[in-house]
């Protein structure tokens, strides 16, 4: 069952490399931009990451998003991960699924221990406003985040 625009964001949980949890419930209050992908160091993991950490500015100062990665990755893959590219935002390890599972990102029902790269947009009340499923077109993902970010900014006055 896939997650559509409009429900309530699933309460899922994983770990942030410095090992605090990160909750999606407890994300509430701002705008939350969750990024799955599917693995750390892979080439077309990395030019989104990057993706990400470019537009990092733009999304989290003009657009007021919190931006926050999920991959099967454990903490510490991350944590180098981050170092290497110079990330801004936080990576959640999910090794076990959960997360995964709860946003319908699992391939193949977890046979494949990969997820797939899906984005979404939650606003402050937690509410899905994007979904993006991107596998190949990698660099989409941020110009659709982009987009649904300004279509929920509050009207100039």
């Amino acid at each position: 069952m896939s997650l559509d625009l409009g429900q309530i964001a699933p309460n899922a949980s994983g770990k942030l490399p410095d090992h605090s949890t990160f909750s999606v419930h407890g994300a509430r209050g701002r705008t939350l931009v969750l990024f799955f992908y599917p693995k750390d160091f892979t080439p077309g993991c990395t030019r989104e990451v990057c993706s990400f950490r470019d537009a990092f500015g733009e999304l989290s100062g003009e657009g007021g998003a919190r931006v926050v990665g999920v991959s099967r990755d454990d903490v510490e893959t991350h944590k180098a991960f981050i170092a290497k590219h110079r990330l801004q935002y936080e990576l959640v390890a999910d090794p076990d699924g959960e997360m995964a599972s709860a946003f319908s990102v699992k391939r193949l029902g977890g046979l494949i221990p990969f997820q797939k790269r899906v984005t979404y947009v939650i606003d402050a009340a937690g509410v899905i406003r994007g979904v993006f499923h991107h596998e190949f077109d990698i660099d989409a993902h941020v110009d659709d985040v982009r987009r649904c970010l300004a279509s929920l900014a509050p009207a100039a006055k």
